[in-house]
């Protein structure tokens, strides 16, 4: 049985970060990164296939790497602010992503998450039954098409990274902080790109890190989609949301095999870091590991969360997530 007040004060004691055990984990990713792109590059005289095969790997890293800026934004990987706060903007250059305009964003998310009321931002649209029926045609066309694995997965996460952090529209009403933060990376980016263009020649630069930067935005997409649109999750309205079943009944945990966990940095304890946002990614097994009964929360292993992608609509009546299949079965 989970006490929500004695569960959240026992996680409380993992939530300090130790900084030597930061700057390692900065290292172990950072240094194999670089190295997989100069082998990367240097392949690229023996074959495009060598070239493609290393960006698996080289993915890997740069999803790890936005872990470390996720934590930074959640104040969890070092004790300091600005300490988390700049290694957050130089590494949200690195994976295309404007720290300050994402920290926010990400803050709402965790505030709104699994809230039928406060749906849409930070997180990936989903609609009620009532609302997919009630929609145009075309709306539901374009409903389908969003949710078809392709442009979720493939589509969806290149535009997000290449073009939709690099102008906020979306937040004109929230005044000049998401431009300036926005501005600021993309200006960094360009310089980097010059750079690597200079040293390494614009096509070539291309020929690397555009596979690199395609696979990891896939895999970052997914990774948050199966943390919250999973068979068995719940969401509620506002009257009966609370924060504590939100995290242990909205978030999943991801149980992947050892090696896959490392990659993306724990993020699949995705329960527990609802629950307690300060705990840093390296202490979450820690977490499991001394509070075992939160390891059959959520559970989802890789071929649950292959089968929940036909998930695509929240039913009220039923409390669940059904297909688009059971929707048409059920007018019939």
């Amino acid at each position: 049985m989970i006490h929500p007040p004695s569960l959240s004060r026992a996680l409380l004691r993992y939530c300090d970060p130790d900084a030597r055990r930061a700057i390692l984990e900065v290292a172990i990713t950072a240094v194999p990164l670089v190295l997989l792109w100069v082998l990367m590059w240097w392949s690229l005289g023996v074959g495009y296939w060598l070239t493609l095969l290393l960006a698996v790997p080289a993915a890997g890293f740069m999803v790890r790497l936005f872990i470390i800026q996720h934590d930074c934004g959640h104040g969890a990987f070092f004790r300091h602010r600005a300490a988390n706060s700049w290694l957050g903007r130089v590494l949200g250059v690195l994976t295309l992503t404007p720290y300050d305009y994402w920290k926010r964003n990400h803050a709402l998310h965790h505030a709104t998450s699994s809230n039928l009321d406060r749906r849409g931002i930070g997180d990936i649209e989903m609609l009620t039954v009532q609302e997919y029926r009630s929609k145009p045609l075309l709306g539901r066309l374009l409903y389908r098409c969003y949710r078809n694995p392709l442009v979720m997965f493939v589509v969806g996460p290149a535009y997000m990274f290449f073009l939709q952090h690099r102008l906020p529209f979306h937040q004109m009403r929230d005044g000049w902080r998401p431009w300036i933060s926005t501005m600021a990376t993309n200006a960094a980016i360009a310089l980097v790109v010059v750079a690597m263009a200079g040293l390494v020649g614009l096509r070539p630069f291309l020929m690397v890190h555009l596979p690199i930067m395609l696979m990891a935005a896939s895999m970052g997409v997914w990774l948050f989609y199966v943390q919250h649109q999973f068979e068995g999750v719940t969401w509620a309205r506002t009257g009966t949301w609370t924060h504590h079943d939100a995290a242990l009944a909205g978030s999943s945990y991801y149980d992947l095999p050892g090696w896959l966990r490392w990659f993306t940095g724990n993020i699949g304890i995705h329960h527990v870091h609802h629950l307690n946002s300060r705990i840093p990614y390296y202490r979450l097994p820690k977490v499991l590991q001394e509070h075992p009964e939160l390891k059959a929360v959520g559970r989802l292993t890789l071929m649950d969360s292959l089968k929940g992608v036909r998930l695509s609509l929240w039913c009220e009546t039923r409390e669940k997530l059904v297909s688009f299949n059971k929707v048409v079965r059920d007018r019939k």
